[in-house]
């Protein structure tokens, strides 16, 4: 798969989407503690937010007579226009919640989530999700499955024909229209999920876990894709991972949550150089450093002592 990289960049550069660049801002910086964000200052500096978790609780009643669970204790964190964010934090503690809040698919027990300036209040169609499974219908071609929601909008057959062949070059899946979701790749079939929520233009991209059951080859092929694909249509996004290196060479920034109830324990910018290298992703430079300052923050609540920072020397 991974000789076909060239075309699927090509066909992104030459796919309907706007091509739009998200500028630096903060020179490349080896010192952990000038990566770290302050969210609380960050949501209330950022003018052109499009989304903003605002005081975040939620807790979730328990079977029977026991304790509810309380899983998300006062999350804040903004997301500006054409930010690419990453989420991590240990299994269980609402990194998946948040996205369905945004998606409005469950309302905060506290707090508000607000999508440009408005609370949303039930279903966000301004939103595409991408979920862990591609979730195609296996009795609906790829192209049929891709053209769903426009479909559902009413839009017309030739303007539909038009959206599907312009969103599935996008994604480097031209020539495989007519084909069953059984007679493709499961990164192929990832990259159909994407194309069916790219092809509504949604404001904000919501990804949770989407790589996370494919093999490690295809995985970094996909994380390529990504890369190219959220570049050329200056695309905002939230992205769910429990890869750090995942998280550290796509993201602008990396919100690390705590273990469960849980709160942002950091917020850190990652200013590497575009494009990064994801295949090779150690020799991007201060790829080392914005690595340590994510996982020094991190492995404390996967149960690992704390320790200082430990750069290793750039690759030659």
């Amino acid at each position: 798969m991974s000789s076909m990289a060239p075309s699927r960049s090509k066909c992104v550069r030459q796919s309907l989407l706007t091509i739009s660049a998200c500028p630096r801002r903060h020179p490349i910086s080896t010192d952990i503690d000038e990566m770290i964000v302050d969210p609380s200052r960050e949501s209330a500096g950022m003018t052109d937010a499009v989304l903003t978790f605002a005081d975040i609780r939620q807790t979730f009643p328990a079977p029977g007579d026991g304790a509810p669970t309380r899983v998300l204790d006062g999350i804040d964190f903004a997301v500006g226009r054409g930010e690419f964010v990453a989420v991590i934090g240990p299994s269980g503690c609402g990194k998946s919640t948040l996205l369905q809040m945004a998606a409005g698919l469950l309302a905060p027990t506290g707090g508000e989530v607000r999508h440009r300036g408005r609370r949303i209040a039930g279903v966000n169609r301004a939103v595409g999700f991408v979920p862990q499974q591609a979730k195609l219908f296996p009795w609906k071609t790829l192209a049929e499955n891709v053209e769903l929601p426009l479909l559902l909008r009413g839009i017309g057959p030739a303007e539909r024909r038009d959206r599907v062949g312009a969103a599935l070059r996008a994604v480097g899946l031209d020539g495989f229209e007519g084909h069953y979701p059984g007679q493709l790749s499961g990164g192929m079939q990832k990259r159909g999920s994407i194309a069916r929520t790219l092809i509504y233009e949604p404001d904000v991209i919501l990804m949770d876990e989407p790589f996370g059951a494919l093999d490690a080859q295809t995985r970094m092929v996909m994380q390529d894709d990504l890369q190219a694909l959220s570049r050329a249509a200056g695309a905002t996004i939230v992205f769910i991972t429990h890869d750090i290196t995942e998280a550290v060479v796509l993201a602008d920034r990396v919100v690390v949550l705590s273990q469960r109830p849980s709160r942002v324990l950091a917020d850190v910018a990652i200013d590497l150089p575009r494009p990064r290298d994801v295949f090779e992703p150690f020799r991007n430079p201060g790829f080392d450093a914005a690595y340590d300052a994510v996982w020094s923050r991190f492995r404390t609540q996967i149960g690992l002592p704390s320790r200082g920072p430990r750069v290793r020397e750039p690759a030659p």
